[in-house]
């Protein structure tokens, strides 16, 4: 409810919804443009609930630096820039002390891997039950060497751990204590995490086009996107997937189809007669995050990816409709077929 109305205010919807219909009624319109806007709601899911499993190892380094190795894959969604934030969250320190390494299956853990929406949360539970049990090897190697009884009172922030009293040790010199000088014990651990639930995202999307009725070209000048993905932990890259999302579920509402001859051959196999949006083409896009805190996710996050692409279809010819009053029912909304179906309507009228 709260995606809904965050984003009916910010497209002004019953402004724009009224004036569409008033202004394509009156007297004398004769403008073969015509505009509208529509919305969607959708929800996705984090995961698979009770199936997908990651894995996540942390070594601490002796200059207090940190290996972070992972099977999850960054497909270019961000995910090593998260999944090191998370680390970096809960020992105290900057993502540049942490070298991340990811994919390789020769030697880091096991990811069942980067689909179903489940990276941020399924690894990032992972990385965060693995930086958990580094955390508290650190405490009780500190406790140590300040002579404290109580590690879990201790506290990891800024490349050091602080006591209750004030006094403090810096990583660096925890690390050198526990390689090398009394414990000769090596910081390191492996977590694995998988989830019985699949907290789904949530959000509203809304299109606005300009429909031309005598040609059945639809033009869309804006997408906005408001969801709950739960704590957004790097609004920047979740604002990218979201961005990528609605720009390849735009092509395949409004544009791109697989021809085929009377054979079975694919008789579009170019980009050109393809028809992908090129960054020129694009509308504009907007992105609002309703945050929430989702309590089995790692720091409140639910997945961004994937519901992204769930509502551009619906909204898009909930847009078409609210222009023409015409409802396209097969993809992608080509000229031809916005043409055929306004034609359509008009000989039954």
């Amino acid at each position: 409810e709260q995606c809904v109305q965050v984003g009916l205010e910010a497209v002004d919807w019953y402004t724009k919804r009224e004036r569409n219909q008033v202004v394509q009624k009156e007297p004398g319109f004769s403008d073969p443009v015509r505009r509208g806007i529509g919305m969607a709601v959708m929800l996705h899911g984090s995961g698979i609930a009770g199936l997908d499993m990651a894995s996540a190892t942390i070594k601490m380094n002796d200059d207090g630096s940190f290996n972070l190795l992972m099977g999850a894959t960054d497909l270019g969604t961000g995910s090593d820039t998260i999944l090191a934030q998370m680390a970096a969250e809960v020992l105290g320190i900057g993502v540049k002390d942490l070298i991340v390494y990811s994919s390789d299956t020769d030697f880091t853990p096991f990811d069942k891997g980067a689909y179903a929406s489940s990276t941020t949360y399924i690894s990032g539970g992972a990385v965060r039950k693995a930086a958990l049990k580094i955390r508290d090897q650190i405490r009780e190697h500190a406790a140590s060497m300040l002579g404290l009884d109580q590690p879990a009172d201790l506290i990891l922030k800024d490349r050091q751990v602080v006591a209750p009293d004030g006094r403090s040790v810096t990583l660096a010199e925890v690390a050198l204590n526990s390689l090398h000088q009394q414990n000769q014990h090596q910081i390191m651990a492996t977590a694995s995490h998988m989830s019985y639930v699949s907290p789904p995202p949530v959000g509203a999307q809304f299109a606005e086009v300009a429909v031309d009725v005598e040609t059945g070209q639809v033009t869309v000048e804006r997408l906005l996107m408001v969801v709950d993905c739960g704590r957004v932990i790097n609004p920047i890259t979740a604002a990218g997937q979201v961005e990528g999302g609605l720009v390849q579920a735009l092509g395949f509402a409004h544009c791109e189809e697989m021809v085929f001859d009377t054979k079975g051959h694919m008789v579009n196999t170019r980009f050109g007669p393809y028809r992908t949006y090129t960054a020129k083409e694009t509308p504009a896009i907007d992105v609002i995050f309703v945050q929430t805190d989702e309590p089995s996710g790692p720091f409140g996050a639910k997945s961004v990816a994937e519901i992204s692409m769930d509502g551009v279809t619906p909204a898009l010819v909930s847009a078409i409709h609210n222009a023409t009053g015409v409802w396209i029912r097969e993809l992608p909304c080509t000229p031809e077929r916005v043409w055929r179906a306004l034609r359509q309507t008009e000989q039954t009228q």
